[in-house]
């Protein structure tokens, strides 16, 4: 397991297949965290979603998703119909997801931060300092996946903490604590990672075989989350990038290019500039 300091690295597993929608994650954020309501009850037209994404005024969301498809592929046979006719009458899933920053092993938004606003915690999560974020904004379009934002009522960057200042006192995140269904669960990475894969061994046996993980493969292009999450469809349906990938991962090459490109320039001037005594 990483650790980062004494502190076993901490995080989220978020099992979709149980989770109601029921949005007690978002009010426990907001309330914990004091975070602004992002100017009232939006319409999106997004079936029960009003607060559509991630954002300096949403630290968690809940989506729902509704999926029209042949009952029979859900498992959901049409009550009274005669035997054999139900199999293309129309069935609805609903599946709902509560998402949240992903706190990557390697963050981008770390990387590209020029005041040190943002820093990785003894519990090896990722937080911003407001008190000295400056607005600068390069976070935004450093994040994989579109969590982090600009205030606009003061202009400094917002996400989720993980509730740093719980953690710090032995008490587990807002969100994880007002979840009635356990689908939001708190603790040791490595622990929640083998809990993660026996639940879904257990869904596949009961007929589940879409069921997946995201987020928790240590190799893949953000070195593993640490929030992640049990799917029952494509991360696309919930809104996920695919393959997400650090958006600093080529910096380490751009520099050194450009620290050769430097010294062949200032090699060049300084011959022109012999040359020219002589």
């Amino acid at each position: 397991m990483a650790e980062y300091g004494t502190q076993p690295r901490m995080g989220f597993f978020t099992d979709t297949s149980v989770c109601i929608g029921c949005k007690a994650c978002e009010v426990a954020c907001k309330e914990w965290n004091d975070v602004p309501e992002a100017g009232g009850l939006d319409l999106l037209g997004m079936s029960y979603d009003n607060t559509g994404q991630l954002g300096s005024n949403t630290w968690r969301h809940v989506a729902f998703v509704e999926q029209q498809k042949p009952a029979v592929e859900l498992g959901m046979p049409t009550v009274g119909a005669p035997a054999g006719e139900d199999a293309e009458e129309p069935g609805v899933r609903w599946l709902m997801s509560s998402d949240v920053c992903k706190h990557c092993t390697h963050a981008a938004c770390l990387d590209v931060c020029p005041t040190g606003a943002l820093f990785r915690t003894e519990f090896d999560t990722v937080v911003v300092q407001q008190d000295i974020c400056n607005g600068c904004g390069y976070c935004v379009p450093a994040c994989p996946y579109g969590v982090i934002e600009k205030r606009e009522s003061d202009g400094r960057a917002f996400k989720c903490t993980l509730c740093y200042d719980r953690l710090g006192a032995g008490l587990e995140p807002a969100c994880a604590k007002a979840c009635p269904t356990d689908s939001i669960q708190f603790g040791e990475l490595t622990e929640l990672r083998e809990r993660a894969a026996a639940r879904v061994d257990t869904l596949h046996a009961a007929g589940e075989p879409a069921a997946r993980l995201y987020g928790h493969d240590p190799d893949d292009g953000v070195g593993g989350d640490g929030a992640f999450f049990l799917l029952l469809d494509e991360p696309e349906v919930y809104g996920l990038p695919p393959d997400p990938v650090v958006t600093t991962r080529d910096l380490p090459a751009m520099w050194k290019r450009a620290a050769l490109t430097a010294a062949s320039v200032a090699g060049a001037l300084v011959v022109s500039f012999w040359g020219r005594r002589r």
